[in-house]
């Protein structure tokens, strides 16, 4: 195991799978504590056991951060548990569309909203508040998406809408909250080995096809580079990076 974030507490959201449960492994293989946070209990459960099979220290957590006493309570359970908030990455996440933004039914619009918008505004109040109040202050990542400030897709304007939205939301509490010694970036991944990646009947094989006719690399990222950056951004190597949208997405918004 990598000493590089050793003696560090690292809070990921949506890690129950996917990038976020990429996320919170690499954190864990760096020598990371790690509180892994959603809203279903049993797949965080399965990270945890992951996590502590690499000999690494877990706790999980369930919490809606679309709610503020949840995520108020997420914070207050990862210091009371582990001493200290030093490192959180806001990956929780919703995707409601697929239709032209007329027949998108309201309760997607808002859902949407809610979770992937209010839920990183709320879940940030939480962590800045506590990361203001330790002298070693903190470093934020929240995933956006190359759909939004990057790319137009049809049928996900709204989820584009909104991942627009965590990137200037993270923009500017980068600037307001840097000098309490709070860094924030964002890191906003384009295709991955998610099944969000995967069109509607669309296999794994016809994905590989279809990445290797349109995208520039040839292949869709892996979820571990998209952990790669994400903890890149949180280390002390990138320590002067500030505000900055770090795009992993092989080329496909260029």
């Amino acid at each position: 195991m990598s000493t590089r974030f050793s003696g560090r507490t690292a809070l990921v959201t949506g890690a129950g799978s996917g990038i976020g449960r990429a996320i919170a492994l690499a954190f864990a293989a760096e020598g990371a504590q790690v509180v892994v946070a959603g809203r279903r209990r049993d797949p965080l459960d399965e990270t945890v056991a992951l996590i502590e099979g690499l000999g690494g220290k877990a706790l999980a957590v369930t919490a809606d951060v679309s709610r503020a006493a949840d995520a108020d309570a997420l914070v207050a359970a990862t210091v009371d548990h582990f001493g200290s908030l030093d490192v959180a990455v806001n990956n929780a996440g919703i995707f409601r569309g697929g239709q032209p933004l007329a027949d998108l039914p309201e309760a997607d619009w808002r859902t949407q909203l809610d979770i992937n918008v209010s839920g990183v505004f709320l879940a940030l109040q939480a962590q800045i508040r506590r990361m203001r109040t330790q002298s070693s202050g903190g470093a934020i990542v929240n995933l956006s998406s190359t759909f939004g400030l990057h790319k137009t897709v049809a049928g996900a304007t709204a989820y584009s809408t909104s991942k627009a939205a965590v990137t200037a939301l993270s923009r500017g509490a980068a600037l307001d909250h840097i000098r309490d010694g709070v860094r924030i970036n964002v890191v906003s991944p384009g295709a991955t080995d998610t099944p969000m990646s995967l069109g509607p009947g669309e296999t794994v094989a016809g994905r590989t096809e279809r990445a290797k006719a349109t995208l520039p690399l040839g292949r869709i990222s892996a979820t571990g580079e998209v952990a790669a950056a994400v903890l890149y951004l949180a280390s002390d190597d990138a320590a002067s990076v500030v505000g900055t949208d770090l795009v992993v997405d092989s080329g496909g918004s260029l």
